[in-house]
C-alpha cells in the first residue's frame, strides 16, 4: 500500500483553458489579471541567499501567510524571529524537497494564463455574491503537505501539488485517483473551490448524507457556472470510463442509496464512503469514488434548471430536503 503523507484541505479535478477573447457563455476575457503573490519565488531566493535584509523583506511582506505556514509545519506564532527563519530553511533543505522546489518554479515560472483565468472566475463570483470579497493570492510550496492555505482575505495553493500526474516522485506517495487531480489543469478550480468553501463553510450535519452531498452539490454547481470551461469527467477525477459508469448506472445507485437507508440515516462511517475518492466498491466493483459529490451535483443541476433562483439563494438554502423535493430527482 502506497504511503500517504500529504495534508489535503480539499482535492478536486478540471480541465486546463487559457482564457482569450470570450469563454463560452460569452463572458469577456479581463485585461486586468488578479496577481498571484509569488510567495514560492521570493522564499527560494531567500534559500539561496540567506541574507537579513531579504528575511525582513519576506516578514514583512508576508506575514499573514508565515503565520499560517508557520503553525502548519512548526505549530508556532513566532514568525518574525531568526530562529523561525532557521527552522524554515532548514525544513527546505532536504535534497528531494529542494528538487521538487526547482521543479515547481520551472513549471510555473510563466502563470499569466493563472492570472487572467482567476480575474474572470472571480468577477463572476463576485457579480453574483456582492457581499463576497476577492482575497490576495499566492503561491507557495509545502513539500506536499499543506495543499491549500485560506485565512480572513488570503488564499494561497501549494504549485509542488500540481506538476503533472507522471512527475516521478509523486508515484511513491499518492494511488491513481489522486494523481489525476494534480495537474495545472486543478490551479485555478482549487483555488476557487477553497474560497467558496471558506466563505459559505458546510453548516448542516455531516452524517447525514442527503445534507452533505446537496452541500457539495452546491459548490460544484457554483464552480462550474464560475468556470464553465470544466470537462465535467475531469472536473470529478474521473477517468473517461469511470463517468460513464456514473451515467450508465445513475438510476442503480440511487436506488441503492435508497434500499439501504443511506440517505437520511445519520451515520458518520457510512456518510463518509460516499465522499472517499477511492473506488466506491461498497457499491459496486468498477464504481468510482466521490459518488456523494455526483449525485449532489445531479439533484443540484435539476433544482436550479426548475427553480431558477439565483446562486446566492442557493447557497444559503439550507433546506436540503426541500431541494431534493423540488429537484424531482428521480433518475
Amino acid at each position: 500500500m502506497k504511503l500517504l503523507r500529504t495534508s489535503l484541505f480539499f482535492l478536486l479535478l478540471a480541465t486546463f483553458a487559457v482564457l482569450a477573447g470570450c469563454d463560452p457563455n460569452g463572458r469577456k476575457a479581463t485585461a486586468n489579471p488578479i496577481p498571484v503573490r509569488r510567495f514560492d519565488r521570493d522564499l527560494y531566493q531567500l534559500l539561496q541567499t540567506d541574507t537579513p535584509a531579504l528575511q525582513r523583506q519576506i516578514a514583512a511582506d508576508y506575514a499573514p501567510l508565515l503565520e499560517v505556514i508557520g503553525k502548519s509545519l512548526f505549530r508556532t506564532d513566532s514568525t518574525r524571529t531568526s530562529a523561525f527563519f532557521d527552522r524554515l530553511l532548514n525544513y527546505y533543505a532536504e535534497p528531494t524537497l529542494k528538487q521538487l522546489y526547482r521543479d515547481a518554479l520551472k513549471q510555473y515560472e510563466n502563470i499569466e494564463s493563472i492570472e487572467n483565468e482567476l480575474e474572470n472566475s472571480f468577477q463572476f463570483l463576485q457579480s453574483r455574491f456582492p457581499a463576497m470579497q476577492i482575497p490576495a493570492v499566492y503561491m507557495h510550496v509545502s513539500g506536499l503537505q499543506q495543499n491549500v492555505i485560506v485565512a480572513d482575505s488570503l488564499l494561497s495553493l501549494s504549485i509542488d501539488k500540481y506538476l503533472g500526474a507522471d512527475y516521478p516522485l509523486y508515484q511513491d506517495y499518492f494511488y491513481p485517483h489522486q494523481l489525476r487531480r494534480m495537474e495545472r489543469a486543478c490551479v485555478v478550480p482549487d483555488y476557487l473551490t477553497a474560497w467558496l468553501l471558506s466563505e459559505y463553510p458546510f453548516r448542516g450535519d455531516g452524517r447525514v448524507l442527503l445534507e452533505r452531498m446537496i452541500y457539495e452539490g452546491k459548490i460544484k454547481y457554483i464552480l462550474h457556472q464560475a468556470y464553465p470551461q470544466l470537462i465535467p469527467e475531469m472536473w470529478m477525477g474521473y477517468t473517461p470510463a469511470e463517468y460513464q459508469w456514473c451515467r450508465q448506472n445513475e438510476k442503480m445507485l440511487w436506488r441503492l442509496v435508497i434500499e439501504r437507508k443511506h440517505l437520511y440515516t445519520p451515520h458518520a462511517a457510512t456518510t463518509a464512503r460516499y465522499f472517499s475518492g477511492a473506488p466506491s466498491t461498497f457499491i459496486a466493483d468498477d464504481a468510482p469514488g466521490h459518488l456523494g459529490v455526483w449525485i449532489g451535483w445531479q439533484i443540484v443541476t435539476k433544482y436550479m434548471n426548475k427553480t431558477q433562483v439565483s446562486l446566492e439563494n442557493l447557497i444559503n438554502d439550507e433546506d436540503y430536503q426541500e431541494i431534493l423535493r423540488k429537484s424531482k430527482y428521480k433518475p
